[in-house]
């Protein structure tokens, strides 16, 4: 990994739209099927505005090699459900297998996305930013939950290697088959 990268909070706009700019060179629909079935791939599409308000009030975490953002993971509070149609889905599904696990007293994160830059790839950031999203959510939540493509592999084994388990597999009123994950740590 590049001496140069810093992983850290999102500190403010300019951090946020270095977000959007990341995301959007890796939107399965900006790529082509070969490269998302090899690196991987985002499926949410969120507006600048969308991805500060989501930053409220816990920063997402970003990786920054010189003042370029690299690399980051989404932090969103469940106050967010609605507000963004394609995972109102997953939010339904964490209901239910938050009460059938009897996890009442147990409170979660969001992980709304997570994407590295093609150049750093393969360098440990994925993991790196999760290691500092624990970091700075441990004293405030007990678990993250995330919802990944069943068709994004990449990111299915990358998870896994992180920590997170399998909460439930599910397949969306679209078609498209989901798998939420969670990384405890409590």
């Amino acid at each position: 990994m590049s001496p140069k990268i810093n992983i850290r909070q999102s500190k403010d706009i300019s951090d946020i739209k270095g977000i959007s700019r990341l995301q959007q060179a890796n939107l399965a629909k900006h790529i082509s099927a070969d490269e998302a079935r090899e690196q991987g791939f985002v499926t949410c599409d969120h507006t600048v505005e969308m991805l500060d308000r989501m930053s409220r009030p816990h920063p997402h975490i970003i990786a920054v090699d010189e003042d370029r953002v690299v690399g980051y993971a989404l932090t969103m509070m469940e106050s967010l459900r609605d507000e963004v149609p394609e995972i109102v889905p997953m939010f339904a599904q964490i209901d239910v297998e938050m009460e059938r696990r009897e996890w009442h007293d147990r409170s979660y994160l969001v992980m709304g996305q997570v994407c590295v830059a093609k150049s750093h790839r393969g360098q440990g950031v994925f993991y790196q930013l999760y290691d500092e999203m624990k970091t700075q959510m441990a004293g405030h939540f007990d678990l993250i939950i995330t919802e990944i493509s069943a068709h994004n592999t990449r990111s299915l084994r990358a998870h896994e290697k992180q920590g997170f388990k399998v909460m439930k597999e599910y397949v969306a009123p679209d078609g498209h088959p989901w798998v939420i994950v969670s990384w405890d740590w409590s």
